[in-house]
């Protein structure tokens, strides 16, 4: 069976933090055709974001009293694990400093944040009802694999190997180039039919930063929507 996001040990959701949750929508809609609806079987009636019927991500309003006065806009990435409270113990035993311990969700699952030895930030979780995204390969739009660009790829690429107990087969660490390079995060790469349009509807939000590279093995663009949430996107391989 071929391993893809939403495996265990693999990253399988992503919660996108926003003070404007309505622009950050109108985005992503246009630009990757995600669709953002009001989940009504939600008894916090959360935004959730879906591509051609499979659930993908959630939205979270900053403007909430549980965030920090001044938290940037960013995207929160979770990453599946057999035992949040053990993988915490070994993450910190390896390196990482630990921002939210671990807590239960409600029945969903338990979870926790940190920051790794090279500055990205992550979350971990272990699921219970909720398992996170299950998507078919090569879906147009969907996630595919997750990056982290840091100035020491070995170094996080071990760290998230021995934390975790397994290599990531969906994950790509890639080294820092240039002196513009912004501190270390995870970024969603996303797999779509026709790049060059992606770029073009992301120019019509007056995003014109645009980069393009090799620097995954194949042709990814970087993108940025209006509030600065960043993301990749390649072609998807048939």
């Amino acid at each position: 069976m071929t391993t893809r996001l939403g495996s265990l040990n693999e990253f399988c959701w992503m919660d996108l933090k926003t003070r404007d949750a309505a622009g950050t929508a109108t985005f992503f809609s246009k630009t990757l055709g995600w669709r953002f609806a009001v989940d009504e079987k939600d008894w916090r009636r959360a935004t959730k974001i879906a591509v051609d019927g499979h659930l993908i991500g959630s939205v979270s309003d900053l403007a909430n009293p549980v965030y920090p006065p001044g938290t940037p806009a960013h995207i929160a990435f979770y990453l599946a694990v057999d035992n949040v409270d053990h993988r915490v113990e070994a993450a910190t035993v390896n390196g990482a400093r630990l921002v939210v311990p671990p807590f239960d969700a409600g029945d969903q699952g338990r979870m926790a944040t940190l920051i790794d030895p090279v500055g990205a930030a992550f979350s971990l979780w272990q699921p219970r009802n909720f398992t996170g995204w299950h998507l078919p390969s090569r879906l147009a739009g969907a996630p595919h694999r997750m990056v982290l660009t840091c100035d020491q790829p070995e170094k996080a690429r071990h760290f998230y190997d021995t934390t975790i107990g397994t290599p990531q087969a969906c994950a790509d660490f890639i080294a820092t180039r240039g002196s513009s390079a912004s501190a270390p995060r995870w970024e969603l790469a996303v797999g779509v039919e026709d790049p060059d349009s992606i770029v073009a509807r992301a120019h019509e939000f007056g995003q014109d930063s645009a980069v393009w590279s090799e620097e995954t093995g194949r042709p990814v663009v970087r993108l940025s929507s209006p509030e600065g949430l960043t993301f990749l996107v390649h072609r998807v391989e048939q």
